[in-house]
């Protein structure tokens, strides 16, 4: 097991130093020069709609832009959020938080292109809802069903049966850690709850994540608040920390600055997913008017994961006190033990309630792309059964599971599926910076809900849902 891990080390290094991190940033620069900077440009306009898509009236059978946007979030805040983050600081040190925010709001751009793609080439289910994603417009705008079919196969793996083993893994030790529970009898609950989630499909999910993600959320972000206020004094000396340590010429001579750039951009990529191909799954699923409407709104879905919930984590750590370089405690102990350092006691058991709401949310979120892509595979009923009782199964092992390894297959997946996606994305992203001037004209022109029709994009072919 020990050299198939270390195996496993080795081709993480190769493809997310030499490859990956290249790979996202260029494209990420790429998509924000070519739609001008549409992450800061429509900022407003992002909570405009996400406020639209909350309150508004949905169809029969349809899926709001609000409850997509729950489903991707809520995937997204899982325990990346407050484990990853943790990992990311303890092996990176807290440069790695400085370039967890710029691969963020760099790869907003990217998440942007991606959701809008999603939405152009999302096709009708029977019951009247929508699906999509990387695989569908692999096929349907590159004409390469057999692209598609690999993301598939990868995206399955990867976020519904590995990532999911990751949460459930965290979750259990968390209630270890907190309440003493035995981490067998967390597991058992914890899959029975996944299995009646799983089983009711997409709509079960879309309601169960549109009540968890925003409580959850709120609750966070508000103690982490309390705690700034509390150590604000200190504030301006943890912003340095982290800037000194992202550039500082002793991290240079010391070569860790290179260990602060992964380690910020493999936790930043894993929990923001801009550029992956996760996200645009549950953006298709948005009943909205305009694909560009979704792609803002899944956009909004990185700053909330990054800029404001990974950095709660980030400075609940560093302003702690706690020795976050004691290799002992690391992932969801170190931010268990930094909360407690503020707060007292409770603060364990908080950070543990905070990882059920947030990892089970994530494996709510990623059990429904994987149904989405084996859908994209097959027709056939009985392989998404098997799919469901393979879910539970990683659900329960996870749960009981010494599973260091899993983490790093999960990266080892991200990456791939990263590569895949960043490739189908730059061939098809004129597709997503029309879309945009289209929806920026029809603004300019005083239309208040700009309308979508495949005919505004010259040459645009295989669209189902917007004749």
């Amino acid at each position: 097991m020990e050299l198939l891990n270390n195996f496993i080390l080795q081709f993480n290094d190769i493809l997310w130093t030499y490859i990956l991190i290249a790979l996202l940033l260029i494209l990420g620069a790429y998509f924000t020069f070519r739609t001008k900077f549409v992450q800061f440009r429509y900022i407003k306009e992002m909570f405009r709609l996400l406020g639209d898509g909350f309150s508004s009236e949905k169809k029969k059978g349809s899926i709001s832009s609000f409850q997509a946007f729950c489903i991707s979030t809520a995937s997204r805040v899982g325990t990346g959020n407050l484990a990853g983050i943790a990992i990311a600081i303890s092996i990176g040190g807290p440069g790695a938080i400085f370039w967890m925010w710029l691969i963020a709001l760099i790869g907003a751009a990217s998440s942007f292109v991606e959701s809008t793609l999603a939405q152009i080439y999302k096709q009708k289910n029977e019951d009247g809802s929508f699906r999509g994603g990387p695989a569908y417009y692999m096929e349907k705008g590159l004409n390469k069903r057999w692209m598609g079919v690999i993301f598939s196969i990868l995206i399955t793996i990867a976020f519904g049966l590995i990532f999911n083993s990751v949460q459930s893994n965290t979750i259990t030790l968390a209630f270890k850690d907190a309440f003493g529970v035995d981490r067998i009898v967390v597991g058992i609950i914890l899959t029975l709850i996944t299995l009646f989630v799983i089983f009711g499909g997409v709509h079960r999910v879309a309601k169960v994540s549109e009540v968890l993600v925003p409580i959850m959320a709120l609750t966070y972000i508000a103690v982490s608040i309390f705690i700034l206020i509390l150590n604000i004094t200190e504030v301006p000396s943890v912003i340095k920390l982290i800037f000194e340590n992202a550039f500082g010429f002793k991290e240079i001579a010391g070569g860790t600055l290179g260990g602060a750039l992964l380690m910020g951009v493999k936790r930043g990529l894993f929990s923001n997913e801009a550029g992956m191909g996760s996200a645009p799954n549950a953006a298709a699923t948005a009943d909205v008017t305009h694909p560009v409407k979704q792609g803002l709104i899944q956009t909004l879905g990185v700053f909330t994961d990054t800029i404001i919930i990974c950095s709660c984590t980030a400075f609940i750590i560093l302003l702690s006190g706690v020795d976050y370089t004691n290799k002992a405690i690391t992932g969801i102990q170190l931010t268990q033990k930094a909360l407690s350092a503020e707060v007292g006691a409770w603060g364990n058991s908080f950070i543990a309630i905070c990882i059920l709401l947030f990892a089970f949310s994530s494996i709510v979120g990623n059990y429904y792309y994987g149904e989405s892509n084996i859908e994209f595979l097959t027709k056939k009923k009985s392989y998404l059964f098997i799919y469901r009782i393979f879910v539970i199964a990683m659900v329960f092992f996870g749960s009981i599971a010494e599973i260091q390894i899993v983490w790093n297959l999960a990266d080892v997946f991200m990456g791939l599926m990263a590569i895949v996606n960043l490739i189908a994305i730059t061939l098809l992203s004129k597709q997503a910076f029309a879309a945009l001037r289209d929806y920026t004209e029809q603004k300019r022109s005083g239309i208040k809900e700009p309308l979508f029709k495949a005919s505004s994009i010259p040459g645009l072919k295989n669209v189902s849902e917007w004749n």
